[in-house]
């Protein structure tokens, strides 16, 4: 079977009776939904979202469990743990590997919110939620509860969940507030609520990622409890994945990883009898070709070291509750970031290497290229987080209070937040 094969009928492989036991169980589940996410692929970028069945596959790997806790039965994947099951994803398909980092998010999310709610949210472990960390809309305080409206961007897998978050800065009478946790001038909390709640708003025309789904959504006047809103700067129980708030960030770089793996077997899988149209020179002995598989192969291995060294170092400190924490965490975001435009550098070399052929939408090169674009638009695979790591660096504050790969430092986990 090649990466171009397309799916024909609803064949899938036998679901699992049971939830995965472990980590390492779903790992090994991940890879063999590798070639069936292959084939669904078509698929996936047509329909815009992700089918049914591929939701149903994911599932039984246990993908949108990942990240919750083993005292709930969860595999309770570690951070390093995450990336890897995305990268194996995204071998298969990008999309459904973007969606996979989102909705896996529950586990993440459930650690914020009072217990009580975050058994009822999420009272089956593979509960999937989507939504938008980015402030946009506003919430208005009031007795028992926030009235929140706003229009939020870029809600991959919003089609699937059963939880859906929206950002808020928070006001009274119409005007901020400042942050008592943070002290920054502006409070922004996090609302749960469900998806039926808001309007889903059919956007996402895009250059790739078709499959992630990530439309715009909104609603107006929406009343959320009190015991349904929550903040990065201060999680409700104390895990080593939640010690800083960056743990939703941390998975993203294995999809740009996999991707790029992706394209690399790929076009080595061509070179065996492949000529040079002009030169007549086979592939296998063209210095060229050999010249951009070396060379992003080595990018590729240096990017995948920096990212699980990185990410080594920083969960160990959060184990230990020892060592340079914030210079970890600019490390991890450094690698991240590096992973996003190195992806999209060997898959536009490789689309080059191979020419013409690739510019058809029957080549998966051109779906790579498009999906590796689309996601390097992404916050994290922008310069700004290089900037933001030089101030830092330079001893200096960036003033980015609601990016949680670089936040500063929090309060104690367990406490309330008002």
């Amino acid at each position: 079977m090649t990466v171009t094969e397309t799916r024909t009928d609803s064949a899938a492989p036998p679901p699992w009776d049971t939830p995965p036991a472990s980590a390492a169980d779903v790992l090994d589940r991940a890879r063999r939904t590798v070639p069936w996410l292959r084939r669904a692929a078509d698929e996936i970028e047509e329909g815009r979202r992700l089918p049914d069945h591929v939701v149903e596959l994911l599932r039984g790997a246990g993908v949108w469990r990942a990240a919750m806790p083993a005292d709930r039965g969860g595999p309770d994947l570690t951070s390093a743990q995450q990336a890897r099951l995305l990268e194996i994803l995204a071998q298969g398909d990008a999309s459904a590997a973007w969606c996979a980092m989102i909705g896996m998010d529950s586990g993440i999310y459930a650690g914020y919110l009072p217990d009580a709610t975050a058994r009822t949210l999420y009272a089956d472990l593979d509960t999937i939620t989507a939504g938008a960390l980015l402030p946009t809309g506003t919430a208005e305080k009031t007795d028992g509860g926030y009235r929140i409206g706003g229009r939020w961007r870029f809600a991959s897998c919003v089609s699937h969940c059963q939880v859906l978050m929206a950002s808020c800065t928070v006001q009274e009478r119409g005007r901020p507030v400042p942050d008592p946790l943070t002290g920054e001038p502006r409070q922004w909390r996090v609302f749960a609520a469900r998806p039926e709640q808001f309007e889903v708003l059919d956007t996402w025309h895009t250059t790739g990622l078709a499959g992630s789904g990530s439309h715009d959504y909104r609603t107006e006047d929406l009343f959320v409890p009190n015991d349904h809103v929550f903040t990065l700067a201060r999680p409700r129980r104390d895990r080593v994945l939640l010690r800083t708030p960056d743990a939703v960030q941390r998975k993203m770089p294995g999809i740009p990883l996999g991707l790029a793996r992706a394209a690399l077997d790929h076009v080595i899988g061509l070179a065996d009898g492949r000529r040079d149209r002009e030169t007549g020179v086979p592939w296998l002995d063209d210095p060229r070709v050999h010249e951009a598989i070396g060379r992003s192969e080595m990018e590729l291995a240096a990017a995948r070291a920096g990212v699980y060294e990185t990410l080594r170092v920083q969960w160990e400190l959060l184990d230990s509750g020892g060592g340079d924490l914030r210079a970890a965490r600019v490390g991890t975001a450094l690698a991240r970031t590096y992973a996003f435009q190195t992806a999209r550098r060997i898959v536009q070399r490789l689309y080059d290497l191979v020419g013409g052929s690739a510019v058809y939408r029957t080549s998966p090169l051109d779906r790579w290229l498009r999906d590796v674009t689309t996601m390097c638009q992404h916050a994290v695979a922008q310069d700004a987080v290089l900037q933001m790591a030089g101030v830092i660096a330079l001893g200096g504050e960036p003033p980015n209070p609601v990016n949680p790969a670089l936040a500063v430092s929090l309060p104690a986990a367990g406490e309330e937040a008002p």
